[in-house]
């Protein structure tokens, strides 16, 4: 059996690997084993480069710990301010979908401060999906797997009152440039958008009025240089667009409105 690790041995063997947090990561590993041999393999895990949030086997999102396996896209935290500005604008009791859900996140976030919604996500990602199931579970939710609409229950067309689309915004000759944790450990299919970044974009504006209830509304993050052409998308697909930023998150969400 592997000697016990303390927890000074830890902090130094994950500076070491260059984790900025190292204090704070070696607590919550040790938080989370039962075993030395358990703790070691998660140090060295972390340490090899492996996002933390898959050595722990979940993210904290909006207050809520968040189941995360291997290989499935991890939540962001400037992502909370886009549930914030879709709890905003949903109405009582909504149909909600969570489109490229990846763990869930958003849609279980957005159903925890509700009192009742109807709740669906989709993904292409089989282990997403995996997640995103265990995840909603709570709130009556069901996931499907498939590529955007195409495995969403078509007696949802025409009734869902907030669409999260949390779709891949990053321009294909970037992905190369972001940080290893992400582009060794995240599927390409959550990260990559396209030459512009918005390639997935286009296509759930292309046929989100169709799905969305009148004054139902899309809602989506972007970067600032992407706005101009992400709102050119969402009118184009027949919605009316508007832009929210926050500082405090170092986010921008455009939010899609089909005419009541």
């Amino acid at each position: 059996m592997t000697a016990p690790l303390t927890e000074p041995a830890i902090v130094s063997r994950l500076r070491a690997a260059g984790c900025v947090f190292a204090e704070d990561e070696a607590r919550l590993i040790l938080s989370a084993v039962r075993t030395p041999d358990a703790a070691a393999a998660m140090v060295e895990r972390r340490a090899n480069g492996e996002p933390l949030e898959h050595v722990l086997g979940w993210a904290m999102f909006c207050g809520l710990r968040i189941a995360v396996e291997p290989g499935v896209f991890v939540p962001r935290p400037r992502t909370e301010f886009l549930v914030r500005r879709a709890h905003a604008l949903a109405p009582p009791r909504p149909v909600v979908l969570d489109l490229c859900c990846g763990s869930g996140a958003l849609g279980a976030a957005l159903a925890s401060g509700m009192d009742e919604c109807v709740l669906h996500a989709a993904d292409i990602e089989p282990a997403a999906v995996r997640c995103a199931r265990g995840n909603i579970a709570p709130y009556g939710g069901t996931a499907h797997e498939g590529d955007l609409f195409e495995p969403v229950p078509a007696e949802l067309r025409g009734r869902i009152d907030v669409l999260l689309a949390n779709v891949p915004y990053v321009p294909t000759g970037d992905v190369a440039l972001m940080p290893a944790e992400a582009r060794d450990h995240e599927p390409r299919s959550a990260l990559d958008g396209g030459p512009d970044g918005l390639d997935v974009l286009r296509r759930v504006t292309a046929e989100a009025s169709h799905w969305l209830a009148p004054g139902g509304r899309l809602l989506f993050e972007t970067s600032e240089r992407q706005v101009a052409a992400a709102v050119a998308a969402v009118e184009g697909g027949g919605l009316a667009a508007s832009v929210a930023t926050s500082e405090e998150f170092y986010a921008t969400v455009i939010v899609g409105a089909k005419p009541v």
